[in-house]
């Protein structure tokens, strides 16, 4: 059970903010909500207590959970590359783990798209999930662990600076 202040995570939204708990009639019965605020676009939804978890709805990771997270944007080698890999397919495994709420698999979209940014110039598609999971990502550390979501994403964005400034020559020489 959540309490009213306490941040969550929400899948693909991001995190949250309980403003309230607070009991509905649905149907002639009563129903309890979280009333969650999202704090990247201040959007409010209602989620009903009894399948939170369900849903997804977390608590934020702990600070030792978050630098794991943040440690392992390091980690490449599971990276196979995006060589022979239907796009279809990909996207809907990388939006598939942006729905899971698991910042694990998050951070893994985040990390693969910036590795494939090294290889090829990523499509509009490719970018938007970049941007989404990049946002979920570093909105989540920041809270976890007190700091800003720009901080944030320039530490990962620094992690893969190799990366980048191979993108921004190509960008260059095309």
């Amino acid at each position: 059970m959540f309490n009213p202040e306490q941040l969550v995570v929400y899948p693909a939204q991001g995190v949250g903010r309980i403003e309230s708990i607070e009991r509905r009639d649905i149907g002639g019965q009563g129903v309890d909500f979280y009333i969650v605020r999202i704090l990247g676009n201040n959007v409010t939804l209602m989620v009903p207590v009894a399948t939170a978890a369900k849903v997804g709805l977390r608590p934020l990771h702990n600070r030792n959970e978050a630098l794991e997270v943040l440690e392992s944007f390091k980690d490449r080698s599971s990276f196979t590359g995006h060589i022979g890999q239907n796009w279809n397919r990909r996207f809907r495994e990388y939006s598939d783990r942006l729905k899971s709420g698991k910042l694990e698999d998050v951070s893994h979209v985040a990390k693969e798209l910036l590795l494939i940014s090294g290889e090829k110039e990523l499509s509009f598609g490719e970018r938007r999930l970049l941007e989404q999971s990049m946002a979920l990502v570093s909105v989540e550390l920041a809270c976890s662990l007190e700091r800003s979501a720009e901080d944030i994403k320039a530490e990962i964005e620094s992690m893969f600076a190799d990366v980048l400034q191979k993108e921004e020559k190509d960008e260059k020489n095309s």
